[in-house]
């Protein structure tokens, strides 16, 4: 009988660990009138360049990556990278093509235009 015994040569390699950053929803307020939707979301810290918006199929969603960067050495760490994240239903009757976006003092303001058809209008009552 012969017993052959295979040795396996494992490497072993640390694990690579990705640091996920948390994902927060901004608080948000929301203004409607008859001619648009006002939002304005919170974003602190959030480049312009680092923040998304998009409207598709009834869908707003907003998203903004805060990346903070540290020289030295933590001694006590609360406040780092965040993604905010909020996702919206939209009424149909939005003129995305009109939809504008300005981000100042980490708020971020989007004027949401209602089409022509969604506005409310006044009938005339002719004479008979």
């Amino acid at each position: 009988m012969n017993n052959k015994t295979e040795l396996v040569t494992r490497e072993e390699t640390t694990p690579v660990q990705s640091r996920q950053i948390p994902v927060v929803a901004p608080e948000v307020d929301i203004y409607e009138d008859n001619d648009e939707i006002l939002l304005n979301a919170e974003l602190p810290g959030v480049a312009k360049e680092d923040v998304t918006v998009n409207v598709d199929n009834g869908k707003l969603t907003i998203t903004g990556i805060r990346k903070m960067f540290a020289a030295g050495a933590a001694k006590w760490a609360e406040f780092g990278d965040v993604e905010y994240r909020r996702i919206f239903s939209v009424p149909q009757t939005i003129d995305v093509a009109k939809v504008n976006a300005e981000l100042r003092d980490g708020v971020l303001r989007l004027h949401l235009p209602k089409s022509e058809t969604a506005k409310p209008r006044q009938i005339e009552i002719k004479a008979a």
